[in-house]
């Protein structure tokens, strides 16, 4: 996923560099304006022949130069594991969990529910139980599968830094049983301590704050030419901001919550005066 994105940023940046206009480059591949906007944006697949053809009309000739570029495109179109989901896993949501892998940092904020980086198995089934009680088992069970197996990028010693601010209420809603949410709560004290994870509470007592708006993420990655992205998640959908007017808005936001939650070590104070109170 970030190969594709890295792409489409490329593209679009030769492109602006010479001043073709969006339909102007669909046109002399047979396709779009829209195409061109969801290629730069990296939300669909390329074609190596698409790719050429835009090259050329960029004026890129030199033959390292295009061997590289393609050479991305024949990166970004393989698959990732979580393709083999793909009975339980929305398209929309497919995009997510590519630029989850991808990412450098991610910075999260939650009202409702612990995020779900940060779920244990039992609270994930629960959530799932709850929200779609219609599922058949096998389906929730797949769709707790591919949660936890989001998870192993945090402690594989490979993965992105997490830095989660999380709203008391999700800590006070009882998810599942007393059971289910002592067995989250400890979870969310082992997971503070892995040196990639850092763990906020927003709590009651501080009143109105600056995440108003709802759950919201940013995800920042190690290529430079690559810009944040903000993740909205919506009911059927989501919203992918990478404008940097928008970004930066929920950068500021994101700073001040930081700034006005519990530490962290006061964060861990806390979990673990609920985990006594249970």
């Amino acid at each position: 996923m970030v190969r594709r994105i890295l792409l489409g940023s490329q593209l679009r940046r030769l492109r602006e560099g010479c001043a073709i206009t969006r339909e102007d480059a669909g046109y002399a591949i047979r396709a779009s304006e829209s195409k061109i906007s969801r290629m730069e944006l990296g939300r669909v697949s390329f074609k190596e022949r698409d790719v050429a053809d835009l090259l050329s009309l960029y004026g890129v000739h030199d033959g390292n130069e295009r061997e590289a570029l393609l050479g991305l495109v024949r990166e970004a179109n393989k698959s990732g594991w979580w393709h083999s989901f793909n009975d339980v896993l929305p398209g929309w949501f497919q995009t997510y969990i590519g630029l989850e892998e991808a990412a450098a940092l991610i910075r999260t904020y939650e009202v409702q529910f612990v995020p779900g980086l940060l779920q244990c198995e039992p609270y994930a089934r629960a959530i799932f139980a709850q929200s779609r009680p219609v599922l058949a088992e096998e389906e929730l069970e797949r769709r707790v599968s591919l949660r936890m197996r989001r998870q192993k990028a945090l402690t594989d010693g490979e993965g992105p830094r997490l830095w989660a601010v999380i709203d008391e209420a999700a800590l006070r809603r009882p998810v599942g049983g007393p059971e289910v949410m002592r067995a989250q709560v400890q979870h969310l004290l082992d997971m503070a301590e892995q040196p990639n994870v850092v763990v906020q509470v927003m709590p009651f007592r501080f009143g109105a704050h600056a995440g108003e708006s709802g759950a919201f993420s940013i995800l920042r990655f190690p290529e430079q030419d690559l810009a944040d992205v903000v993740y909205l998640e919506q009911l059927t959908s989501a919203l992918y901001l990478d404008k940097r007017d928008d970004v930066d808005e929920y950068v500021q936001v994101m700073e001040r919550l930081c700034v006005d939650s519990l530490t962290p070590q006061q964060t861990t104070d806390l979990l673990a005066g609920i985990l006594k109170e249970r």
